[in-house]
């Protein structure tokens, strides 16, 4: 999957239209050199293996997109609670792991002890 990107890119670039031509002006001539030819055939077998690759990708992309799709709609409840209970998260700094595996979350400027709490204090079912 690391050649995927690399791939799309190539396919991306490949795939724009080419230039076009006003009316006035001559058809280009024919190339000049071998070389010229060559790098038509290149660019030309080149767009062919690229649109095979993404002939062969593009069904696995679709249904990548709908399994991501249907684990974020199963997720969106959980992270709205969870964005509902932590209100700005810019007023902490990133989650730290402890040793035990517990997660926490520290504020950058802790709570005043003499005010009482708003919230419910312990962990976050999910």
């Amino acid at each position: 999957m690391t050649r995927l990107p690399i791939i799309l890119a190539l396919a991306l670039v490949l795939s724009q239209p080419a230039l076009a031509q006003d009316g006035t002006a001559p058809a280009d001539p024919a190339p000049e050199s071998g070389m010229e030819e060559g790098l038509g055939l290149v660019e030309r077998g080149t767009r062919m293996i690229l649109r095979g690759l993404m002939a062969e990708v593009e069904p696995r992309l679709k249904e990548m997109g709908e399994d991501l799709e249907s684990a974020l709609a199963e997720m969106e409840p959980a992270m709205r609670e969870l964005g509902r209970k932590i209100g700005d998260i810019r007023k902490y700094h990133p989650p730290e792991m402890l040793p035990n595996g517990d997660i926490i979350l520290r504020r950058k400027v802790p709570l005043d002890p003499a005010e009482p709490e708003t919230g419910e204090t312990g962990p976050i079912d999910l």
